[in-house]
C-alpha cells in the first residue's frame, strides 16, 4: 500500500523535539520500501514510530521513545480516542488518521 496519508500532532511539549510544529500531514512511503526486512505491507503504530524517530525526531529521542514505543507520560490518541481502546502498537493505521501524541511530562 503506498499513498497513506496521516496527519501527525504533538504537543504538551512533545512538539519542541519535532522542530516546535505542532501539526504535520505526512505522506507514509510503502511499508515493503520502508522497512524491507519485515514480511507486513500494513503500517501499524510501531511502523510508524519508526518512520517518526528516522524522519521527525529532531532531538532528545530518549523523551519521546522508550524501547519500541512512546515514553511513560506521552499519551496517543487515535482519531481524539485513547490508542488503549485501538491496540496501541498494533493498531493498523488508516488513511486520513489522526495521530495525536501528548506529552504530560513537565519540569520544574
Amino acid at each position: 500500500m503506498s499513498g497513506l496519508t496521516v496527519t501527525l500532532q504533538f504537543s504538551g511539549g512533545a512538539e519542541l523535539l519535532f522542530d516546535k510544529v505542532k501539526k504535520r500531514e505526512v505522506e507514509l512511503p510503502a511499508l515493503e520500501k520502508f522497512l524491507p526486512q519485515i514480511n507486513k505491507t500494513d503500517w501499524s503504530l510501531r511502523e510508524l514510530l519508526v518512520w517518526i524517530k528516522d524522519n521527525l525526531l529532531r532531538e532528545r529521542p530518549e523523551l519521546f521513545l522508550q524501547g519500541d514505543s512512546v515514553r511513560p507520560g506521552i499519551l496517543v490518541l487515535i482519531n481524539d480516542s485513547d490508542w488503549e481502546l485501538y491496540g496501541e502498537l498494533d493498531y493498523k493505521i488508516h488513511n486520513g488518521d489522526t495521530i495525536m501524541f501528548i506529552s504530560t511530562l513537565h519540569g520544574g
